[in-house]
């Protein structure tokens, strides 16, 4: 297939798709089913990821409605290559996750902690939903990723939600209240028992089912905290003998590439892309591939939150702009919840953009930065003091 098959191909799947044209919470849901996770990150600058994710696909998206579904149950947390909202109907293959450093550490934390965890669970089986903050920090062997002694409280919780005993009743702020597991999940859902392998299948399909067109190794951390690389490759060729994942060879781009079987229609006939703006969170799953995106769209990207000040090319909390079927540039917006204003820091436009001269882009620009306040929840713009062009080019009120 062309480049640019392949480009409008990925731009359709993940922007075009019923969640637009769906209202409120049906939209949402529709994401979900077909990504099957989306990460959660506790930063906040610009709004959460998982928030910033659906904002550009679901028409109109608020982050209250994502906090609702939670509330009702309908979408809970397990760690799907990292922290993500899964939903709850695909509990049974989640059951058992590999955590930040698989569960043979977990299962230490509890066996080296072992009358600490006996306490934290009788406590929240007698009390209901709570945090590492409501007991005494306890010292223990398990140890953090720097080799410091972690609180054995806080650690003996992370195992019992790794290995399914506990859950994630609610979070306030970045706090998490864990609760018995049988009392945030329906039974139906906590009764359907799903082999290990079957587990693994499926969240390898999962991959796949977020992203769109990954190869048979992924890229960067896509398969992490699934199996050991052997068992991954064995049960990526039995997706592959199932029909469930068909290969395709994009022109210039090295190995095959594996589309979902039920999308091979929309691979074969994507539609031309809409003249329309959107702002992609950092951790959305259409950048997993950073190669992919500089073969396809000549787009380089580099998460740069963890860099030094002095080393990012960009900033902190940076937004990819996308446009039809292209990225045309980043932003870096600042969501300042108590004066109800968003800071523009700053935009820069890719090489051989020109924001006047890209045919209906400016009155997108400005449709995408209305939707971003209303999703924001404040009433104007305030850009930095170098952006007098985009200023007057976009506007400032909503």
């Amino acid at each position: 297939m062309s480049v640019e098959a392949a480009r409008r191909f990925l731009f359709a799947r993940h922007f075009l798709a019923p969640a637009r044209s769906l209202a409120g919470l049906e939209g949402v849901l529709d994401v979900f089913g077909r990504f099957g996770s989306i990460q959660f990150d506790p930063v906040s600058v610009a709004g959460h990821n998982h928030d910033l994710v659906l904002h550009a696909r679901v028409g109109g998206y608020e982050p209250a409605w994502c906090d609702l579904l939670y509330e009702r149950r309908e979408i809970f947390e397990a760690t799907n290559k990292a922290l993500s909202f899964v939903p709850t109907r695909e509990f049974p293959w989640f059951r058992h996750v590999m955590g930040r450093k698989g569960p043979r550490f977990h299962n230490a934390a509890l066996s080296d902690n072992a009358a600490v965890a006996e306490r934290v669970l009788e406590r929240i089986r007698a009390e209901g939903p709570l945090s590492s903050a409501d007991f005494e920090r306890e010292a223990g062997a398990t140890k953090d990723w720097f080799g410091v002694p972690e609180n054995a409280v806080r650690s003996v919780l992370e195992a019992y939600t790794v290995t399914g005993v506990v859950g994630l009743a609610r979070r306030v702020g970045n706090r998490r209240y864990y609760d018995l597991v049988e009392r945030l999940l329906p039974a139906d859902v906590l009764a359907h028992e799903v082999s290990e392998r079957e587990q693994i299948l499926h969240k390898l399909l999962s991959r796949y089912r977020a992203h769109g067109l990954l190869g048979a190794g992924g890229a960067g951390g896509t398969f992490a905290r699934i199996a050991n690389p052997d068992v991954r490759k064995a049960l990526h060729r039995e997706l592959v003998d199932q029909g469930a994942l068909v290969s395709v060879e994009v022109e210039g781009v090295r190995g095959k590439r594996f589309v979902l079987r039920e999308e091979l229609a929309l691979l074969e006939e994507p539609p031309k892309p809409r003249p329309s703006v959107a702002f992609i969170a950092p951790f959305d799953s259409l950048l997993w591939d950073t190669a992919l995106l500089m073969r396809l769209f000549d787009f380089e990207y580099v998460w740069e939150g963890f860099f030094p000040e002095t080393k990012r090319r960009w900033g902190y909390y940076v937004l990819p702009i996308v446009f039809g079927d292209r990225f045309v540039g980043r932003i870096e917006p600042r969501i300042e919840n108590d004066a109800g204003v968003v800071q523009v820091l700053n935009l820069w436009w890719e090489d051989g953009f020109s924001p006047r001269g890209a045919a209906a882009f400016v009155g997108a620009m400005q449709d995408a930065l209305r939707e971003y306040l209303r999703f924001a929840d404040a009433d104007r713009l305030e850009w930095a003091p170098h952006l007098t062009k985009e200023k007057r080019l976009f506007g400032t009120r909503s």
